[in-house]
């Protein structure tokens, strides 16, 4: 029997022990385990009972539920929790429902099936169940390493280590400052966190672009400082596509207006750019010559020195400088082969 057949037989089984029809139906459309999830008022509506009933109802059946379970009473239960028990262990012992239905169906898994797992989370005893709202996805982990209160600080300890530290960090780097048995399991519980997002092995807070670009620019800025190279611009549109960003069908024209717009870009040659924090300056070939003579004083530099420099800061031919350096409105030559600014 495969995975899916026994978390399907796992859910008839729990719902045969509930005795009235109306308590099945109550159970079945308030986790959606026969299609959309329904709410209090809505159950209320069609049952002709309050809401505050049909919690009521809910509530009380969940504990029959929970005790029938406890008291191994719904057979077919326990070979869906070794199922899941199992896939958890693998994934550092709590992961998100959709990452574990995933896992366990082998496929994307629909809401009906996301919601079969939720609800044999919420009946088991070995299990534990973290409700989803603005702060943490719905999940699911082992019991014995935790309920959803401590599972919640666990979550709100990594990020906060990552708010103080105020850079993207590493696992290894997250290890060493948390006690935790393997850094596997700072990853599960940190991609609980709706605060949090992780790129290229890197975990920071989700709000920034270097983890969570969500615009061209971060992009661009993303993939040049993990390349730490300039980079021609239709190279970069190329390393977007093979990324892992969940938008990356832009075309090469976007991305090289994006680069001449954002200052942190700094055009290097034909179509290369820099990040100006790796100390590249903007201004044409004729700026670059300009601020090494100006470094240089009133001595000069030579034509060799003059090019070497240049090429440090700009991705161009040596012939490019020699002809800017012709420039006699910028540049003076004084003595055999060197230069200065002109007055």
């Amino acid at each position: 029997m495969d995975n899916a057949a026994i978390i399907t037989k796992a859910i008839t089984g729990s719902l045969n022990i509930i005795e009235q029809e109306r308590e099945r139906e109550i159970i079945s459309r308030r986790f959606g385990l026969s299609g959309h999830k329904e709410t209090l008022e809505q159950i209320g509506e069609m049952l002709s009972i309050t809401r505050e009933r049909v919690r009521q109802l809910e509530k009380a059946i969940l504990i029959r539920l929970r005790i029938a379970a406890e008291e191994t009473k719904i057979e077919e239960l326990s070979a869906a929790e070794k199922i899941i028990i199992r896939n958890l262990t693998e994934m550092g012992r709590i992961a998100r429902i959709s990452d574990l239905a995933k896992k366990i169906l082998g496929h994307e898994p629909s809401a009906t099936e996301k919601a079969s797992l939720t609800f044999l989370g919420d009946i088991s005893s070995a299990l534990t169940i973290v409700d989803e709202n603005d702060r943490y996805y719905g999940a699911i982990g082992i019991a014995e390493y935790g309920d959803e209160k401590l599972i919640r600080s666990k979550v709100d300890e990594i990020v906060s280590v990552i708010k103080e530290q105020k850079v993207p960090m590493t696992l290894d780097e997250l290890d060493a400052k948390l006690s935790y048995e393997h850094p596997s399991h700072i990853e599960a519980v940190a991609s609980i966190s709706k605060l949090l997002s992780e790129l290229n092995g890197l975990w920071g807070l989700a709000k920034w672009p270097t983890v969570n670009p969500k615009n061209i620019r971060d992009k661009i800025f993303v993939i040049l400082e993990k390349n730490k190279e300039p980079m021609h611009f239709g190279d970069i549109a190329k390393a977007i596509a093979s990324s892992d960003f969940k938008r990356k069908d832009v075309t090469v024209q976007a991305i090289h207006n994006e680069l001449i717009k954002d200052p942190r870009f700094v055009l290097i040659g034909r179509g290369i750019y820099a990040l100006d924090s790796w100390g590249f300056e903007k201004g044409t070939v004729s700026d670059i010559i300009g601020k090494v003579l100006k470094k240089a004083g009133e001595e000069g530099l030579t034509r060799e020195e003059i090019v070497k420099r240049v090429l440090k800061e700009r991705k161009v031919k040596e012939t490019t400088v020699l002809l800017n350096l012709q420039n006699k409105d910028l540049f003076t030559r004084v003595g055999k082969g060197a230069y200065k600014l002109a007055n």
